[in-house]
């Protein structure tokens, strides 16, 4: 006799008037194959990954991560969106359709209402989504509700969980923290390789900004390392309100330059490179610590501008010398203009043959059943990125 307090959970969409009473039994779902000698593996043929969002959402783990209220609650639903309504994806991605599953297990029914209106636009909310509020943790049943939903739902393309941490339930004992995040994704991991389905974790990252992306996110590396893909979402500037970081298994490493649209609440994906749509944010920041710090290195620029990375602080530094907007010398040091450069020339002193500094020149420092009840009529305003 089971002592688990939480009894498991069946995740049922919401019910229709037209449906019978008696539901088809859904088609048994042979147990994918694990062992094989090596000419059989070289002999076999595979399909070909099945994309829910091509070229960004693979089947598999994805890892959705960034910082609060940078918007990946509003990206996550619209994407949920667009694939059950088989539409676009970014306002520009075309989608094949299939039945998702959202987890929005920190909001509730009125709030989801409210934003789905906003995204939709007054076109119909698409049948093959389904929205659910409350879920066991995997360990405590999750697994199983969520098993359940994909066996009656034999086409679904995508279970967005957001977040990751209301699902991911206590770590085992006498585990390290490495462990227990594997374990912890491992459960999402068997799902999505079981069904054939894209699994989407809506996650954090650390408050501290890293060069790499895959050191943001919140936990140890058994978090990103048991996921199929990384996808992180950070604030930008310049054109751009967000750029997604992607890589993964299936998926080429890139980025993407997104702008979230206030008054419809979707994340709108910008034509060309991120670059393009940042560069101008970039240019001014460096001009002004170069302005302030004449004969920076463009080492010294990228660690007092942690927003930037190094090869973008190196290539824009040369494109801005290229562009007449900043001078180079010899020795790889940037001034704003030719006169500044002259006068920040260090003097040979005739005694020691060092570099002696002008005196006024300072350092400056750097920077029971549960079933899905029906949608709530009431509407309520709210236009924060979550």
């Amino acid at each position: 006799m089971s002592t688990n307090p939480i009894p498991p959970l069946h995740l049922y969409s919401v019910p229709r008037g037209d449906e019978p009473a008696q539901q088809a039994v859904p088609p048994v779902r042979e147990r994918p194959r694990t062992a094989w000698t090596a000419d059989q593996l070289m002999a076999a043929h595979f399909p070909e990954p099945k994309w829910a969002v091509p070229g960004i959402l693979a089947e598999g783990v994805s890892l959705l991560a960034g910082p609060p209220k940078v918007g990946k609650s509003w990206l996550s639903l619209g994407l949920g969106l667009a694939v059950a309504a088989g539409s676009h994806a970014f306002d520009s991605v075309p989608v094949q359709g299939g039945p998702v599953l959202y987890l929005a297990l920190e909001d509730t029914p009125r709030r989801l209402q409210t934003r789905m209106g906003k995204l939709l636009g007054g076109q119909p909310a698409p049948a093959g989504l389904t929205l659910v509020t409350e879920c066991p943790p995997f360990p405590q049943g999750g697994s199983e509700a969520i098993a359940q939903w994909l066996e009656r739902n034999p086409d679904a393309r995508m279970v967005v969980i957001d977040v990751f941490a209301k699902m991911r339930g206590q770590a085992p004992q006498g585990v390290s923290a490495y462990d227990a995040d594997y374990v912890s994704v491992g459960y999402a991991k068997r799902l999505a390789d079981h069904y054939g389905i894209a699994v989407v974790l809506v996650h954090h990252v650390r408050k501290m900004a890293s060069e790499d992306f895959l050191t943001e996110v919140s936990g140890t590396n058994g978090i990103a390392g048991a996921a199929d893909a990384t996808l992180v979402l950070k604030r930008a500037r310049g054109q751009a309100d967000g750029i997604l970081h992607v890589t993964g298994r299936d998926v080429n490493e890139a980025e993407y330059a997104l702008q979230f649209q206030e008054a419809s609440g979707a994340w709108h994906l910008l034509d060309g490179p991120a670059s393009d749509h940042t560069v101008s944010d970039t240019r001014a920041a460096i001009l002004r610590y170069v302005r302030a710090n004449p004969g920076a290195k463009p080492k010294d620029i990228a660690e007092a501008l942690p927003a930037a990375d190094a090869d973008t602080v190196r290539r824009t530094c040369s494109r801005m010398a290229a562009d007449g907007q900043l001078t180079k010398d010899a020795g790889g040091r940037y001034y704003p203009d030719t006169d500044t450069r002259t006068q920040a020339t260090h003097v040979v002193s005739q005694l020691s043959d060092c570099p002696a500094s002008p005196p006024d020149q300072h350092e400056r420092p750097g920077q029971s059943d549960l079933r899905l009840s029906g949608l709530s009529a009431s509407m309520e305003t709210e236009g924060t990125a979550t």
